[in-house]
Order: structure tokens, then C-alpha cells, then sequence
């Protein structure tokens, strides 16, 4: 089983009185019901390094004209207008 170590967590009280009613009902300790907890989440696969993500290319590469010789910040001020920001 290995070893222990004693730990203090603190955590929602909603989500405490839920585990420990969990916990009563299914006739197990609250720290069984946290560990299987994070083994679950702990040995579950790695999703993020499945992903793959594909580069958007939009052909054209050219700015309309009234923009051709603006700055970022001319740009960014459209983008922007009435948004509120």
C-alpha cells in the first residue's frame, strides 16, 4: 500500500458534506472516497497531448486599402469601434 503522510486540504463546504454523505452511504471513509478520487483523475489519459491542432491559412495577404498603410494600433482601434473597449 506504501506510505502515508498526513495532509490538511481545504475545500468547498458543500462539496465536503456531499463526500462525507457519499461516503456514509457507500460504507467507506472519507479519505478511501478522496483517494480513489485522485487516482481516478490522476490515471486518467492525458487528453491535451492528443490534440491536434491545424494552422489556419487564409490566402489573399494583402490588407484592404484603407488599412494598407495604417499602424497596428489604427487597426486594432477599428477592430475595437464600437465595443466599448
Amino acid at each position: 500500500m506504501g506510505t502515508r503522510m498526513k495532509t490538511t486540504i481545504d475545500i468547498a463546504d458543500n462539496l465536503l458534506a456531499r463526500a462525507k454523505e457519499t461516503a456514509r452511504r457507500d460504507q467507506t471513509t472519507l479519505r478511501s472516497l478522496v483517494e480513489k478520487g485522485l487516482h481516478t483523475v490522476l490515471d486518467r489519459p492525458n487528453k491535451a497531448a492528443h490534440v491536434r491542432i491545424r494552422p489556419v491559412v487564409v490566402h489573399g495577404g494583402k490588407l484592404t486599402p484603407e488599412f494598407q498603410n495604417a499602424t497596428w494600433e489604427q487597426i486594432r482601434d477599428e477592430i475595437y469601434r464600437g465595443r466599448g473597449a
